[in-house]
């Protein structure tokens, strides 16, 4: 082969090489297995199937004094989280809540 070609031939190549590498090494591999749920500081108080019944408990905590947030792990879920030292004042709410499903 000519120099002229092997020159662009090799860089092609070593470019080639670096995709791969890059492609390897950049994979969501260690994403593959679902790390377990961290609430924090938070408890659950309540898991409903609607966004807007989550939204609507959140409301009747927020009316009641107890500060809360909603967390939408997956489709047709939503979790209500508190603060543990208003967890069951937020429970008792949650169980008299009429939009629970």
């Amino acid at each position: 082969m000519p120099y002229d070609v092997m020159g662009p031939l090799v860089v092609v190549a070593v470019l080639g090489l670096l995709l791969l590498f890059t492609r390897w090494a950049f994979t969501g591999r260690a994403s593959a297995a679902p790390s377990p749920v961290d609430d924090g500081l938070l408890t659950r108080v309540a898991t409903l199937s609607r966004r807007e019944s989550a939204l609507q408990l959140r409301a009747l905590l927020s009316d009641a004094g107890i500060r809360s947030t909603v967390r939408f792990p997956g489709a047709h879920r939503a979790e209500v989280l508190v603060f543990p030292e208003d967890a069951d004042r937020a429970r008792a709410l949650a169980a008299a809540f009429p939009g629970g499903g």
